[in-house]
């Protein structure tokens, strides 16, 4: 009787194993979530212009994630930390409902007006905004307890804490609080990561995280948003 030859059996990869374990389709993976919600000509322009002047707007990622944010709350009233040249706060405003108003504040006058000319040609009539300029730890106590529907922090790290404590006064019962920035330039998952920056983003979401007064979530979108919903 022939002998049959013998056959080797590979064992089968999982295809949902195998992509996730390349990098480069991880790579493929986010870029093609950052492109999935496109940019108009407004939010290009304003992008081009945060370049213009050295800011790093957030990306279209983060920016869709803000506006589903704001809809998914039904935001009337939003606070926005950071104005820049109006990127995120076009996100905000597409997202909130028709009446609603951004308070916007920063410290470049410069910057609020380039945002303040974006806003209007995105559509949006002055009485939506209320720019404000100055430093936000100085300017966050003026503002009223629990009247805000979302708070948008994208500041200095270095004023992550106090940003966090002041959208716990500001929000309303089931706002939400968004923190941009929070993989620190892909370091927070390095432990060997100890430069300041890092290890105070790292204190601020692990307190967020442990506190009993936020249900929080961090979304791996742009620099990394950590969205917590005030219980």
């Amino acid at each position: 009787m022939p002998t049959r030859p013998r056959t080797t059996h590979r064992p089968r990869r999982c295809p949902i194993a195998t992509v996730a374990g390349s990098g480069s389709s991880t790579t493929q993976a986010q870029h093609f979530a950052e492109s999935y919600v496109t940019e108009d000509l407004v939010l290009r322009t304003a992008r081009s212009l945060a370049r213009e002047v050295g800011l790093d707007a957030v990306t279209p990622g983060a920016g869709a994630a803000l506006r589903l944010l704001a809809a998914a709350g039904n935001a009337r009233a939003v606070v926005e930390i950071g104005t820049g040249t109006g990127v995120s706060g076009v996100w905000l405003l597409r997202g909130m409902r028709a009446d609603g108003v951004l308070t916007t504040i920063d410290v470049e006058v410069e910057h609020q007006r380039i945002a303040r000319r974006i806003f209007a040609e995105a559509g949006f009539a002055a009485g939506r905004t209320r720019i404000i300029t100055g430093r936000a730890l100085d300017v966050l106590p003026r503002l009223a307890d629990g009247a805000y529907d979302l708070v948008f922090v994208d500041a200095e790290a270095t004023g992550f804490h106090a940003c966090v404590e002041a959208a716990l006064r500001l929000l309303r019962p089931g706002g939400v609080l968004a923190l941009n920035g929070v993989l620190a330039s892909d370091r927070i998952g390095d432990p060997s990561a100890r430069d300041a920056e890092t290890v105070t983003v790292r204190e601020t979401i692990k307190a967020v995280r442990e506190s009993e007064h936020w249900i929080p979530a961090l979304l791996p979108v742009g620099h990394g948003l950590l969205a917590a919903v005030k219980c």
